[in-house]
């Protein structure tokens, strides 16, 4: 069966024409260019720039799939979080093609999308149940229990700040662009020394399993703002690594920590990485080889364009969704 599927949540206008859980095409169009002059995305920008380009899209997914819009079954559109105007033109064109084609529509949550980002050119039984997940992103940072394919509890969450949010407001600080996780990122890999601990590692010295970046972000500002009046208000490129890769080490190393607690907590053997942020070469390195000391399983997105926000992981969902109603 051929579904259809829509991701407009942020800055990304994604469609993604998928056959059951395999995906046949992908096109997505990014905003980032015209969010560079604002350093950050202006949802009323946003929802403009998706509705000039959604049916763009549209059109170069069919073409390049072979399809028409007669043969789509199944549309599935995400539903929340985001930016409300942005979802709303995804939303609006999609409940308007199911009307069109009288075929059903899947709402999907979208981090239940980045989680079942796990499933694209994975089957179920790849995957060892349960697992806990770390949802980590722009908006969100969230530790979850997935008990089975379609039941899973929160068991911690952001207190404040996410990691993404806070990685954009670090490259920022630093004047060094957007978006900021890829930036800090490069900049974090150049540096030569040793890890100083610069900064403080919020809320590890606790059992909690909720996160918090406030006071790291704050830190790191500080350090910047310090350094800058040394330098008559210029940061040195060897200042501009080392911040980054004293930042990098310190938000990954609660980020591993609180997940580890989780999977001991819950007492399960698969941790599982989702969402943009788990692009991040040095958050996956360190999971894996925490999986390597302790025995987890662990699994994180098999291509980094599925960390994304991206229509893939809202039509894989949508295909087990749709499934799991057909079984009934």
């Amino acid at each position: 069966m051929l579904h259809l599927a829509f991701e407009t949540s942020c800055d990304d206008t994604s469609i993604a024409l998928m056959e059951d859980d395999r995906l046949l095409q992908m096109v997505t169009r990014s905003q980032i260019t015209e969010h560079l002059a604002t350093q950050g995305v202006v949802p009323e920008v946003a929802a403009r720039l998706h509705a000039h380009v959604i049916f763009e899209v549209l059109d170069e997914v069919l073409t390049a799939g072979k399809v028409t819009l007669s043969d789509i079954k199944y549309i599935d559109c995400t539903s929340e979080p985001g930016l409300l105007p942005s979802l709303l033109v995804g939303k609006t064109v999609a409940k308007t093609l199911a009307r069109a084609l009288d075929i059903p529509l899947h709402w999907i949550h979208h981090i239940e999308g980045h989680i079942f980002a796990n499933l694209l050119e994975r089957k179920v039984d790849d995957l060892i149940f349960p697992a806990v997940v770390l949802t980590v992103s722009w908006g969100h940072n969230e530790i979850y229990l997935w008990k089975s394919l379609y039941e899973w509890e929160l068991l911690g969450q952001t207190r404040d700040d996410a990691a993404g949010e806070a990685f954009d407001k670090v490259a920022k600080a630093m004047w060094l662009g957007f978006p900021g996780g890829p930036i800090v990122a490069k900049y974090a890999s150049e540096y030569t020394g040793v890890y100083q601990h610069l900064f403080p590692v919020p809320l590890l010295e606790t059992e909690s399993l909720d996160f918090s970046f406030s006071g790291l972000k704050s830190a790191v500002r500080r350090e910047i703002e310090t350094r800058r009046a040394t330098h008559w208000g210029i940061l040195p490129e060897h200042d501009l690594q080392e911040i980054a890769f004293e930042f990098e080490q310190a938000i990954v190393s609660v980020l591993v920590t609180k997940l580890n607690r989780a999977a001991k907590k819950m007492g399960v053997s698969t941790i599982m990485l989702a969402g943009w942020v788990s692009a991040n070469d040095f958050l996956r390195l360190s999971l894996d080889s925490l999986s390597k000391t302790e025995g987890y399983h662990f699994f994180a997105p098999v291509k980094k364009v599925y960390s994304m926000d991206n229509a893939a992981m809202i039509g894989v969902r949508g295909y087990y969704e749709s499934t799991r109603f057909a079984k009934i």
